[in-house]
C-alpha cells in the first residue's frame, strides 16, 4: 500500500511527478526547520527524505517519469545519510554534555580555508567522475554534491557559514533541476533559498547573543 502510494504520480501542466519526490522533499524541509531550531530530530527526519530522494534521482534505474540519472544528486543523498549519522551522534553528545544540541559559531581561519579547498577540489574531481558516469549537468551536479557535503558537515559542527553554502548550492541547483524536469525539487530549492536566509539570520542572532553573554561573564 505504501509502495503503491509513493509510486503514484500526478500531473502539473502535463508533466508527470512522483509523489515520493514531493514527500522526500517535504521531509527535507522539515529537517531544515529542525536544524534551524537546533533540535536532534532534524537528523533522522532528514535521513528518511534522503532515502526517498535517492530513488528519485536515479531515474533510469528506478524508472521515474524523467528517466534521468543525476549521479551527483543521488550520491549526495547517500552522503547526507552518512553525515546525518555523524551529526545525530554529535548533537546527542553535546546535548547531554551542555544541554544544547549545538551552539552556533563562525568557523576558524583553518576551517574556512579547508572548506574553500574542499569546495574547489571536490567540484573538479566529482565533475570528472559524474561526467564519466554519464550524469546530467556534470559541473552543476558536482558543485551541488560538494557544497551539500560541506553544508551538512558545517551544520553538524555548528558553523554558521553552512547556511551561506546552502544558498550557493540553491543558486546552482534550481536551474539544473528545472532543465532536468524535477519540478517539485526545483520549487523546494526556491523555498529553501528563502528559508536558508531566515535560518542564517536566526543562527547569527543566537551566535551574537551567546558571544555577548560570554563577554558579560
Amino acid at each position: 500500500m505504501l509502495i503503491d502510494l509513493l509510486d503514484a504520480e500526478f500531473s502539473v501542466l502535463g508533466h508527470p511527478i512522483l509523489w515520493r519526490e514531493v514527500v522526500g522533499n517535504g521531509f527535507g524541509l522539515l529537517s531544515a526547520i529542525g536544524g534551524m531550531r537546533r533540535v536532534v530530530w532534524a537528523w533522522p527526519v532528514g535521513i528518511i527524505g534522503n532515502a526517498l530522494l535517492f530513488t528519485v534521482f536515479l531515474g533510469g534505474v528506478f524508472h521515474t517519469p524523467q528517466a534521468l540519472d543525476l549521479y551527483g544528486q543521488a550520491g549526495r543523498q547517500l552522503m547526507f545519510i552518512a553525515v546525518s549519522v555523524y551529526g545525530l551522534m554529535r548533537w546527542l553528545r553535546d546535548s547531554k554534555r551542555s544541554g544544547a544540541a549545538v551552539v552556533p559559531r563562525w568557523g576558524t581561519a583553518r576551517e574556512r580555508t579547508a572548506m574553500i579547498v574542499v569546495a574547489i577540489v571536490g567540484t573538479v574531481v566529482f565533475a570528472q567522475l559524474f561526467g564519466y558516469l554519464g550524469s546530467f549537468g556534470k559541473w552543476a551536479d558536482a558543485w551541488i554534491f560538494t557544497g551539500s557535503m560541506l553544508a551538512t558537515f558545517g551544520m553538524a559542527r555548528g558553523l554558521t557559514e553552512f547556511w551561506l553554502i546552502w544558498i550557493a548550492v540553491d543558486i546552482v541547483g534550481v536551474p539544473l533541476l528545472i532543465v532536468a524536469g524535477f519540478y517539485p525539487s526545483a520549487v523546494l530549492y526556491l523555498v529553501y533559498a528563502a528559508f536558508v536566509a531566515w535560518g542564517f539570520a536566526v543562527w547569527f542572532r543566537i551566535q551574537n547573543k551567546s558571544f555577548g553573554q560570554k563577554m558579560a561573564s
